[in-house]
C-alpha cells in the first residue's frame, strides 16, 4: 500500500483539478474493468484505481496523501476496507454509477454470492477509558440468514420457480424499428430482477427476504490511546451476505466524553493548577492530579501566574505503542484571595508597607550604584 502512486495510477499530474481527475477515472475505468481487462491483476488494478480516485477527490485525504503518502492516511485513521473510505463494493456497481450501465454483455449475476453491508456504530467512552483502553459488551442489531428458510426466502419444503417473463434467463429483449433499422435492447427482467427465478411461496418468517434482524451482544476491545473520532473495525459482524456471501463488518466511531479538568491534545494532557500567593512567592511541594493518580510537583520560589511545567510520560499512550506516552503540562495559576480574616489582613497590610518602603529605597540605591559605575 505504501508504494502506490495514486497520481500515476490515474495518469494525472499532482496539480490536476477535480475535473481532470474525474475525467481520467472515467477513461481508466473503461480500460481496467475486469470485463474488458483479462489480466490476472484486473480486479486489483481496478480497486487501486478506485482508491486513487477516492483519495484525490477528497481535499482532506489528498492533502494528507501529498504530505505523508498512503501510510499517512492509514495512520490518520482512514481505513482501506470500509464504507467510509475506499469501500467500493462490486466493481460493476461503480461503472453503473458513472456510466449509467455496464459494458455490453457484462451483467452481474444476481444469484452470485454477495458480501453483506458494513454497519456503523457510534460509541461513547470515558476519558480514562480512551487513555488506558477497555473492553465493553455492546448490543448490536444486524441482518442474519433466516433460520426458518436458511436464507433461501422460500417456505421449507418448497422451491423457487422459473420466472415466466424471462424464462429463467434474467433478461428481456425489446426490439424497436428505427430509421437505421432494427434496434434490440437487452435489460434486466423486471419481474425477477435478473435472478431468473421467483418466489411464489415466501418464507413466513422473513417474508421472502432470506434475512432477518437479530440483536446480539459483542465484545468491543478498545486499545489504549484512542481519541475522539477514531474508528475501530469489528470483522464479520455486519449484515450477513446474500447467496452465501461473507458478512460485512461493523465500523465503530468513538466519541470521548470531556473530562472535568483534564484536556487532551494528541498524546499530551493539559491541566490548570491553582496555587496561593504564598506558594508562588516562597515555593512549595504540592500534589497534582494525573491520569495515573496524584503525583508530587515542586513549585519554585517566585513562580509567576501562567508558568507551565511538565511531567514526562504522564500523558496519553501512542496508539498501537502503549509503552510510549506523551507528557502532562501544568499551567500554574496564582489565585488572588477574596475573603481574608483579620490576621490575614494584618499580614497583607504589613507586606504592603514593606513593599512601599522598598520602593522608596530603590532610587537612592540606584544613585549609589551610578556613582560607582560612573553613570
Amino acid at each position: 500500500m505504501s508504494n502506490k502512486d495514486y497520481y500515476n495510477i490515474l495518469g494525472v499530474s499532482k496539480e490536476a483539478s477535480k475535473d481532470e481527475i474525474k475525467s481520467a477515472f472515467r477513461k481508466k475505468a473503461r480500460e481496467l474493468h475486469p470485463d474488458v481487462n483479462k489480466s490476472s491483476t484486473a480486479e486489483q488494478d481496478f480497486k487501486d484505481l478506485g482508491q486513487a480516485y477516492e483519495v484525490l477527490m477528497d481535499d482532506e485525504k489528498r492533502s494528507l496523501y501529498d504530505r505523508y503518502g498512503a501510510d499517512g492516511l492509514k495512520n490518520a485513521g482512514y481505513d482501506f476496507h470500509g464504507p467510509f473510505d475506499f469501500g467500493f463494493g462490486d466493481l460493476s456497481e461503480i461503472l453503473n454509477s458513472f456510466f449509467g450501465g455496464g459494458f455490453a454483455g457484462a451483467r452481474q449475476d444476481p444469484n452470485a454470492p454477495r458480501r453483506g453491508s458494513d454497519l456503523r456504530l457510534d460509541f461513547q467512552i470515558e476519558f480514562e477509558e480512551a487513555i488506558f483502553g477497555t473492553e465493553k459488551d455492546v448490543e448490536i442489531t444486524h441482518l442474519e440468514n433466516c433460520d426458518r428458510c436458511l436464507g433461501k426466502g422460500v417456505e421449507p419444503g418448497t422451491k423457487l420457480n422459473t420466472c415466466p417473463t424471462c424464462r429463467g434467463s434474467g433478461q428481456v429483449q425489446q426490439t424497436t424499428q428505427t430509421i437505421l433499422g432494427h434496434f434490440t435492447q437487452v435489460s434486466t427482467c423486471p419481474q425477477c430482477r435478473g435472478a431468473g427465478q421467483i418466489i411464489t411461496n415466501p418464507c413466513k418468517k422473513c417474508h421472502g427476504e432470506g434475512r432477518i434482524d437479530v440483536s446480539k451482544v459483542i465484545s468491543l476491545k478498545i486499545p489504549p490511546g484512542v481519541d475522539n473520532g477514531n474508528k475501530l473495525r469489528v470483522s464479520g459482524e455486519g449484515d450477513s451476505g446474500k447467496n452465501g456471501g461473507p458478512p460485512g463488518d461493523i465500523y465503530v466511531i468513538l466519541y470521548v466524553k470531556p473530562h472535568k479538568f483534564f484536556k487532551r491534545d494528541g498524546v499530551n494532557i493539559y491541566l490548570e493548577q491553582p496555587i496561593s500567593f504564598s506558594q508562588a512567592a516562597l515555593g512549595d511541594n504540592i500534589e497534582i492530579e494525573t491520569v495515573d493518580g496524584k503525583k508530587p510537583l515542586k513549585v519554585q520560589p517566585g513562580t509567576q501566574t501562567g508558568t507551565v511545567v511538565s511531567i514526562k510520560g504522564a500523558g496519553a499512550p501512542y496508539l498501537n505503542m502503549p509503552s510510549r506516552r506523551g507528557d502532562q503540562f501544568i499551567k500554574l495559576d496564582v489565585q488572588t484571595p477574596t475573603h481574608l480574616n483579620d490576621e490575614e489582613k494584618k499580614i497583607f497590610a504589613r507586606l504592603a508597607e514593606i513593599e512601599k518602603q522598598k520602593s522608596k529605597k530603590e532610587p537612592f540605591i540606584d544613585k549609589i550604584k551610578g556613582a560607582f559605575t560612573g553613570s
